[in-house]
């Protein structure tokens, strides 16, 4: 994983369906052809992380393991 400014890179973002106008927790992802970028869409300008494909594949199967 890294942390990178979160400068407009022309990435297409995109909201997860669990995230609302009115609750704290709002993230979106976007990805490119190394990493999947995760940001607060809340707090677009902060710092985004980028995870490799295999880290991003990994946190997906432990996280629907958890549901």
């Amino acid at each position: 994983m890294t942390i990178k400014p979160s400068a407009d890179t022309g990435l297409t973002w995109s909201k997860s369906s669990y995230s609302s106008n009115e609750g704290p927790e709002c993230v979106e992802v976007a990805v490119s052809a190394d990493n999947v970028h995760v940001r607060d869409s809340k707090n677009q300008q902060s710092s985004q992380l980028a995870f490799g494909q295999a880290e991003w594949s990994a946190f997906i199967s432990y996280a629907a393991d958890r549901d």
